[in-house]
């Protein structure tokens, strides 16, 4: 599989020596798994998986497979994560929304403090930047407090960069090359840590809507998220696995991120929206791809 730049070097102390920890859990890549769905999506998803409507699903999977972390909101930290402590760290999810209303002016308030991170001994705080909405300065802002906050106390800064927005829907789409190769460079240059993204998605169908030569980029997935790799540059790119897939297709998924050259995946619906022994042994398959054993 290809390399991606592990090179961590420029980073602080603190900032460094928590991205190892999440990192030397799954041999040199990050595997996350999230569950920031509950709010994120609501009860839907877990209308056809029951047994993950309750927390402990994941958390019990998180720490049972020997994932790098768990990203989650703050109640289901302090109510679940006790049970666990010492056997996977937390990444504190600090912001989010309802899918109730639209994503036309998409923003994220603040539901959790850096401090709460430090309080709940958080390896890295996550932050989900919505790019090209029409509420994007504002994001931005609020983007950049927790940012400096979380460096005066060593904290990795994950990025959730999602396009979003009725002007990033009349440029091609949220998947499109254009939106996802610019939301990861925001992202880098706002100074995120870690970038999660979903893998771009060359549509025939909409090129005309793509900005000038992406009009031209007829792009295989391999060689679109390969270019988003690079224009994150020292940012490490993590990418999401989407609604869930059957689990041969969420394995191909995973090698392709791979093999694209990400520093790792994190998936959560493709993994626990299964009864827990099919969810564990997806798990390892995955675990394994990420530790190079497949």
């Amino acid at each position: 599989m290809n390399t991606f730049n592990r090179n961590l070097d420029h980073l602080p102390l603190g900032v460094r020596s928590r991205l190892e920890t999440l990192l030397s859990r799954t041999g040199g890549r990050l595997a996350v798994l999230p569950i920031d769905q509950g709010l994120e999506h609501g009860p839907i998803d877990f209308l056809d998986s029951p047994e993950a409507a309750d927390p402990e699903h994941q958390f019990r999977l998180a720490a049972e497979a020997g994932f790098s972390g768990i990203a989650a909101h703050l109640g289901l930290a302090e109510k679940y994560l006790p049970d666990h402590a010492g056997q996977v760290p937390l990444i504190l999810k600090l912001n989010g929304k309802t899918g109730i209303p639209p994503d036309e002016e998409a923003f994220s308030p603040l539901t959790a403090g850096v401090e709460d991170a430090l309080r709940l001994n958080a390896q890295a705080v996550g932050y989900t930047l919505y790019v090209g909405s029409p509420a994007q300065d504002r994001d931005i802002a609020q983007f950049q407090r927790v940012r400096a906050e979380a460096g005066r106390y060593g904290l990795p800064v994950i990025v959730w960069a999602y396009p979003r927005g009725r002007w990033v829907d009349q440029k091609g789409g949220k998947d499109s090359p254009y939106a996802v190769e610019y939301a990861v460079r925001v992202a880098l240059e706002l100074g995120a840590d870690v970038v999660k993204v979903n893998i771009p998605r060359y549509d025939p169908a909409r090129k005309e809507q793509y900005p000038g030569e992406y009009k031209n980029l007829e792009l295989s997935p391999h060689q679109a998220l390969r270019r988003v790799v690079d224009l994150a540059g020292r940012a490490l790119v993590i990418v999401s696995g989407g609604a869930r897939l059957s689990e041969d297709a969420a394995v191909a998924q995973a090698r392709l991120a791979l093999e694209a050259g990400a520093a790792g995946l994190i998936f959560g619906r493709n993994i626990w929206q299964r009864p827990f022994p099919r969810a564990l042994e997806l798990s390892r398959r995955l675990l394994d791809l990420v530790r190079g054993r497949n």
